[in-house]
C-alpha cells in the first residue's frame, strides 16, 4: 500500500482490477480477495466489504400461473372438514326442509415446507424468478418457513437480510424444532469454490469451524426429503466443480429452476 500511488489495472501485485493480483476485483487470481467493486469471476476466497442483501418480496404478482401448478405436485390434504354447500342443499330438500349438513375434507395443502434461499452475489441475476417462486410458495403452502444463506449453508442462517449480522438462527436449532416430515427445498446457484463446501474456514464471510458438507449431512439425516433447485441452466452444471459436489451430497436431487425442473423436484419430494 505504501508503494501504490495510482490505479493498478491488469497487474499482478498491487490492489487492482482485471489482473492476476491477489487483491482487487474482476481479476483471474484463483485465490484472490475481492476488495469492493463488482464480482464476476466467482473465485474470491474472501470479500472485504460491508455487504447488504435484500429480503425477497413475497407479495409480487406472479407472472405465470404455471409455477403454482408445478408446486401442486407437492400436495397433502388435511383432515379438517368444510361445508359441502351443494350436497347440503340437496340433502336438506330431501329432508322436507330440515337442515342436513354435509361436510367434506378441507382442501388445503397441509404439506410442511422449509424454504432455504441463497441471496446476494452470484444470485442477483436470478432475483425475479426467486421472488416469483417465493410468492407462489407463500400462497400454495399452508405450513411454510423460510431462511436465507449466502453461498452455502453453515452453522447458522437468518430470516431477515437487514438484520442478518444480529439475528442468526442455528441450523441445529432448526433440526431440533422442525419434525422430519418437513420437506426441505434449497434454492441457490451452487456456484462457489469447492473448499467453501469441503473445508473449515471455507466461508467467504466468516470463519466456519466445520465444513459446510457436515451441515448438509445433518439436515439430510434428520429430514426425510430434501431437494436443491438451481437457477443455472442444467447444461452448465458439469463444468462447475461445486455443483457436482452438491449433486452428490443431495443424492442427485438437484433440479433446474424451470417448470419442468419444479415438477420433477416436487414429485421427488412427495414420494
Amino acid at each position: 500500500m505504501e508503494e501504490q500511488k495510482e490505479r493498478h489495472e491488469g497487474g499482478n501485485k498491487w490492489v487492482g482490477t482485471n489482473g492476476t493480483s491477489p487483491f482487487g476485483h474482476g481479476g483471474q487470481n484463483p485465490e484472490g480477495i475481492r476488495v469492493g467493486g463488482q464480482g464476476g469471476q466467482k473465485k474470491a476466497v474472501k470479500v472485504w466489504e460491508q455487504r447488504q442483501y435484500s429480503n425477497l418480496d413475497d407479495s409480487i404478482t406472479i407472472g405465470t400461473r404455471n409455477i403454482k401448478m408445478a408446486l401442486r405436485r407437492l400436495r397433502k390434504f388435511g383432515a379438517a372438514e368444510e361445508l359441502d354447500l351443494k350436497d347440503t342443499i340437496r340433502a336438506t330438500a330431501k329432508n322436507a326442509g330440515m337442515l342436513d349438513l354435509r361436510l367434506v375434507p378441507e382442501r388445503h395443502n397441509a404439506v410442511k415446507v422449509l424454504l432455504i434461499l441463497d441471496v446476494g452475489g452470484s444470485m442477483d441475476p436470478y432475483i425475479q424468478v426467486c421472488e416469483e417462486l417465493f410468492a407462489a410458495c407463500r400462497s400454495e403452502f399452508k405450513h411454510l418457513e423460510h431462511f436465507y444463506f449466502h453461498n452455502f449453508v453453515y452453522e447458522s442462517v437468518w430470516k431477515d437480510n437487514l438484520r442478518r449480522t444480529q439475528e442468526r438462527i442455528l441450523v441445529q436449532d432448526i433440526i431440533n424444532k422442525y419434525s422430519s416430515e418437513y420437506k426441505v427445498i434449497v434454492i441457490g446457484d451452487a456456484t462457489m469454490a469447492p473448499y467453501e463446501i469441503t473445508n473449515p474456514g471455507g466461508s467467504i464471510e466468516h470463519w466456519n469451524d466445520e465444513p459446510g458438507h457436515v451441515w448438509i449431512k445433518r439436515l439430510s439425516d434428520h429430514f426425510d426429503n430434501l431437494a436443491w433447485l438451481n437457477p443455472v441452466p442444467e447444461d452448465h452444471w458439469d463444468y462447475t466443480s461445486s455443483v457436482c459436489i452438491l449433486k452428490d451430497l443431495f443424492d442427485d436431487r438437484m433440479y433446474s429452476l424451470t417448470l419442468k425442473g419444479l415438477e420433477e423436484g416436487m414429485s421427488s419430494l412427495s414420494k
